[in-house]
């Protein structure tokens, strides 16, 4: 009965995306790698660029041509530079503004979470709040996703570093986690592992290879993340506090030589994956829709693929995956992330190095 319903769900999606069709227009061009974006209350929007820039939109939709200054130095290589945004749920009255970020060198980097506020086209007051352990030689799977839980406290993604998989399920290592901290960097008395001497007080949740998204579903408080596997086995988890998914013990997928990761898809104690993409999808950006361009959308996740280059629409109800289909854009670009406009539009950033910013409506 639960796949007759998901196939049903999922013809249904099919049938309105075909009753519809989607505008696909270009919001925003000139930028490089831009990485993930945030929509201010005055009507402007702001954009991180991969290789360091964070950018600012006017509320005319014009890009202002100087990038924000005294943003903090990153180490942009590959993968690494200047990733996500988040406000502070309170962002009207103090201002917060929170970015991750690839710092430190070739030999020795981390993914780095600092706030700032900007004033007059300038990054002003940066505190460093979190600063992954150890650092690594790699400059891939830094994660790199923020999301604020419904008590004020901040979820950042962290990736395994590629060849530190082994990390993922270390309690000792940020590598391979989610993490939680409050929003000023300090750590919360009631995370999972905060009472153990073998374990980083940040951890929140562990076994997970390069999570790229991250929402909390508002209402129920649902902690939606996925992560990239290797060659096929992407994943869409419900994170719970504590629990492990598995990376590198458990996976769906086979490694990029075509060698097997492990023989294992499932074990007792690690927790199955809600959803998963094989062949591989790449899902780079998450959003959930909440507006209302989209009536029929309402609470379904947005996915953003660098593969497939596509977003996929995930219909989700309570906690259960009941479709899953791409709305056929037909964009030859790799999709770094999917953000909601407050016109109820679709805003979709392009990873390139002539990146764009695509508006999607009706």
């Amino acid at each position: 009965m639960a796949r007759i319903a998901v196939l049903f769900s999922l013809i249904l999606m099919c049938c309105t995306l075909r009753a519809q069709p989607l505008a696909v227009e270009t919001h925003v061009d000139g930028l490089e790698h831009p990485w993930s974006m945030v929509f201010l209350p005055d009507g402007r929007a702001l954009v991180t660029e991969r290789p360091g820039r964070l950018r600012v939109i006017a509320a005319n939709g014009r890009l202002v041509e100087a990038p924000v200054a005294g943003t903090p130095e990153v180490y942009a290589d590959s993968q690494g530079g200047l990733m996500g945004l988040a406000l502070h749920p309170d962002y009207a009255e103090n201002g917060w503004i929170y970015m991750t970020l690839a710092h430190g060198t070739a030999q020795a980097n981390a993914t780095r979470v600092v706030r700032g506020r900007l004033e007059e086209g300038a990054w002003t007051a940066n505190e460093v709040l979190f600063t992954a352990q150890p650092f690594k030689d790699t400059p891939v799977h830094y994660g790199g996703r923020m999301a604020f839980l419904p008590d004020g406290t901040l979820l950042v993604s962290v990736g395994d570093g590629f060849d530190y998989r082994e990390h993922a399920q270390r309690l000792d290592s940020h590598l391979g986690k989610i993490i939680r901290i409050h929003d000023d960097g300090s750590v919360p008395a009631d995370n999972p592992f905060r009472s153990r001497e073998d374990a980083l007080p940040e951890i929140f949740s562990l076994g997970h290879r390069n999570p790229q998204g991250l929402v909390v579903e508002p209402g129920t408080g649902h902690i939606w993340s996925h992560e990239h596997g290797p060659r096929g086995g992407d994943e869409l988890n419900l994170i719970r506090a504590g629990n492990n998914y598995g990376w590198p013990v458990v996976t769906q997928g086979v490694d990029y030589s075509g060698a097997r990761v492990t023989p294992y898809t499932t074990r007792p104690g690690m927790i199955d994956p809600v959803h998963g993409w094989t062949p591989s999808i790449a899902p780079a950006g998450m959003g959930q829709y909440h507006g209302s361009l989209f009536s029929e959308w309402q609470g379904d996740l947005l996915v953003a693929s660098l593969v497939e280059k596509t977003v996929r629409r995930v219909a989700i109800e309570n906690g259960e995956v009941v479709g899953d289909a791409p709305l056929g854009l037909e964009l030859e670009h790799r999709l770094r992330d999917v953000r909601v406009g407050p016109d109820g539009a679709l805003y979709v950033l392009t990873d390139e190095k002539s990146g764009q910013i695509i508006r999607i409506s009706y």
